[in-house]
């Protein structure tokens, strides 16, 4: 159990430890990369689809993001070794495809699209599975994370709501989606 979770946190913990590289020249030296996040509908903002995730208004945001993805990426890699690097891939890059395509006009930061993303997929993935073990999953994510569902709405000024919502989509997408290809299979 000790080694499946010495690899199951390998991802997360990388993305983490990016997340703090950056922010540390950010923090210590007052630069601004906040700029690079994910502009709407702009050739700039096309590389906030993959930077964006990593980029941090604060201290507080930083730390705020680092606990559940770690958390969240873990358990994905943990109990769903087979898909995890698919389904925190589409996390990660179709959420921030979305807030591309469809969010409004500012930029976008945080990696808290990819964290509901993750916790999403947790979520819907038992209600599609029907196993013991997903059911349990998705009851400790929602016990958890209940208040994330708080956060798709629009009522924080200098939150990326859009963010949060495409995340939601793209994991109950994933959940989707990968129940049918299980049951195609078996």
């Amino acid at each position: 159990m000790l080694e499946n979770f010495s690899k199951s946190i390998v991802v997360p913990s990388r993305v983490v430890f990016f997340m703090w590289l950056i922010f540390f020249p950010q923090f210590t030296f007052g630069i601004d990369l906040t700029v690079f996040g994910i502009l709407p509908r702009t050739v700039h903002g096309l590389l906030g689809i993959v930077v964006s995730p990593l980029l941090h208004g604060s201290v507080g945001h930083l730390v705020s993001n680092t606990l559940p993805l770690l958390f969240l990426g873990t358990t994905l890699f943990l109990f769903y070794d087979k898909i995890a690097g698919k389904v925190f891939l589409q996390c990660y890059f179709y959420t921030g495809a979305l807030v591309w395509l469809l969010a409004r006009p500012a930029i976008h930061i945080g990696a808290s699209g990819v964290i509901y993303g993750l916790a999403s997929f947790l979520i819907f993935i038992g209600f599609f599975r029907h196993d013991f073990k997903s059911i349990i999953i998705s009851l400790i994510t929602i016990f958890i994370y209940s208040g994330l569902f708080y956060g798709i709405m629009p009522f924080q000024i200098g939150v990326s709501w859009e963010s949060h919502l495409f995340g939601g989509i793209i994991g109950l997408f994933s959940a989707v989606r990968t129940s049918r290809l299980s049951r195609v299979s078996s």
